[in-house]
Order: C-alpha cells, then sequence, then structure tokens
C-alpha cells in the first residue's frame, strides 16, 4: 500500500526542516512513500522544503482546503495528514500499513508534547482515550483514500474543528483506531498563551462547536484570544 504524507503549512520556515528530517529518514529510499507540502503561506519554507525529497504546492490559504489540495495531488491508497510542528514516531509508517493490514480504514496515534511539565504529559495522556474531545489534528490523521473520497475529504467551509469534524464523519462509516505509539507536537502555543489558559481555551472552543456556533464567532474567539 503506497502511503502520501501530506503536510499543510503556513508559514512554517521554524520547523519544516526538522518534520521532513524526520519524514524523510522513515520514508529513506521506499518507492511506496511519497511526501507532499500544500503550502499557502509567504516565508521561505518553500526554499526550505525544496532541500528535501518531496513534492510542492502552493494552495489557498486554510488548513482544510490545504489538505484536500494536498490529497487531490496524492497517489497514494492510504493518505497520511501530518502538522508541520508534529514529529511522527519511529516506525510510524510500518504502525500505519500494519494498521490498514488489520482492517483499520482510518484512525491517529497518541500524543505527547516537547514539553516535559507534569500538566503537559497529562494532557498528552488523555489521547490515548477514545473520546471525540480528546481528539486534535496534532495526533495526525491516516485514512484510506477510498474512504476520504467517500465522506468528501475535509469541510473546506469549516476556518476552525475541522479535524474534529471529519473524525465524527469517520465514525459514521467505520470504526476510528488510536495506535499505541505517540507523535511529539509543539507545546509553543501553551507556552506563550499559558498552560492552563489555553486549555481552557480549548475547551471552550469544542463546546461552542458542539453547541452548533458559527464558525466565524469560533473562528473570532480563536483568533483573539491565542497568539
Amino acid at each position: 500500500m503506497k502511503i502520501s504524507i501530506i503536510i499543510p503549512t503556513y508559514n512554517e520556515a521554524a520547523s519544516i526542516a526538522g518534520t521532513l528530517s524526520t519524514v524523510c529518514k522513515a520514508a529513506g529510499s521506499k518507492k511506496d512513500i511519497e511526501i507532499i507540502i500544500s503550502d499557502s503561506g509567504d516565508d521561505n519554507t518553500l526554499q526550505i522544503a525544496s532541500g528535501f525529497s518531496v513534492k510542492i504546492f502552493r494552495s489557498p490559504k486554510g488548513r482544510a482546503v490545504q489538505m484536500n489540495r494536498g490529497a487531490e495531488a496524492a497517489s497514494g491508497q492510504m493518505l497520511y495528514f501530518l502538522h508541520a510542528d508534529t514529529l511522527p514516531p519511529e516506525g510510524f509508517l510500518d504502525d500505519i500499513q500494519s494498521a490498514a493490514a488489520n482492517g483499520h480504514e482510518a484512525g491517529c496515534f497518541r500524543l505527547t508534547f516537547d514539553d516535559f511539565h507534569w500538566l503537559m504529559q497529562t494532557y498528552g495522556w488523555f489521547t490515548r482515550l477514545p473520546l471525540t474531545i480528546c481528539r486534535g489534528g496534532d495526533q495526525s490523521l491516516f485514512i484510506t483514500a477510498d474512504l476520504f473520497s467517500r465522506i468528501g475529504g475535509f469541510n473546506e467551509e469549516l476556518r476552525i474543528m475541522e479535524d474534529i469534524e471529519i473524525i465524527e464523519r469517520i465514525n459514521r462509516h467505520t470504526s476510528f483506531t488510536i495506535l499505541d505509539s505517540t507523535v511529539v507536537t509543539s507545546a509553543r502555543k501553551y507556552v506563550e498563551n499559558g498552560r492552563i489558559r489555553l486549555q481552557v481555551i480549548f475547551g471552550l472552543i469544542h463546546l461552542l462547536y458542539a453547541l452548533g456556533f458559527d464558525q466565524d464567532v469560533i473562528a473570532d474567539y480563536y483568533s483573539n484570544n491565542i497568539k
């Protein structure tokens, strides 16, 4: 099964080299792996990315749009969506292949942060629970291209919470599996906004989404409260 790794980027010059180094090392010389950058920024992310064996595409801004554009350019039977500031676990390609071989059409990894503060490690621990509120795009997402097509991809009308919404739709079609390995994601936003404060904000965003608030209200709340 060919895997297409899709990384949406927006001004990710500070983190993209580390992520691509990890991903390209895992891919090695395998011919059944392709790496796609779907970029909407205006910094030197693409210049950095061009130094790696990746396919680069420009996209309108918006994570859902960028991931859909990356999927359109992908040729793999399995799509793996990875954030630019998240490092997948060693052996993640084998983990995804094994999950597919066992009949899993979609899933994610557990998550930990690059911050060893006990609170951040506690937040990460909860990502092993099979609860939608414990999910997030930072955990990355693998999904078969067939299922992705059948459910219509990411909802481009969503400015925020597109990662939760697609999992909700996946769960209507098949089981969503959480693999035992962990991705490591940046805790930068927590450090800048406050470890407790930011988690409260995220909780309120989940609540606004669950209550059906307009996307503009949710997105404005996010941009007005998070650096």
